[in-house]
C-alpha cells in the first residue's frame, strides 16, 4: 500500500508541476511520458485500493481534467 501511495504521490507532484504548461503529458526523467488517461487510470486504481479518499480522488480528477488536451 505504501508503494502505491509513493507512486501516486510522485505522479501527482509531477502532474501538478505541469499545470501551467499547455501540454497534456508529463515528462519523467526525459524518457517516459504519462498521458492524462494514464493519470486518470492510476487515480482510479488509488481510489480502488483505498490509498486515497473519494474526496481526494474528485479533487485530483478535476485538476487533471482542467488541463488542456
Amino acid at each position: 500500500m505504501n508503494a502505491v501511495r509513493l507512486v501516486f504521490f510522485t505522479a501527482m507532484v509531477l502532474s501538478l508541476s505541469s499545470c501551467a504548461s499547455s501540454r497534456n503529458e508529463v515528462t519523467v526523467q526525459e524518457s517516459q511520458k504519462i498521458s492524462k488517461g494514464q493519470e486518470l487510470t492510476d487515480l482510479q486504481r488509488a481510489l480502488n485500493e483505498k490509498a486515497i479518499t473519494a474526496d481526494e480522488y474528485e479533487q485530483l480528477r478535476r485538476i487533471i481534467m482542467r488541463r488542456p488536451q
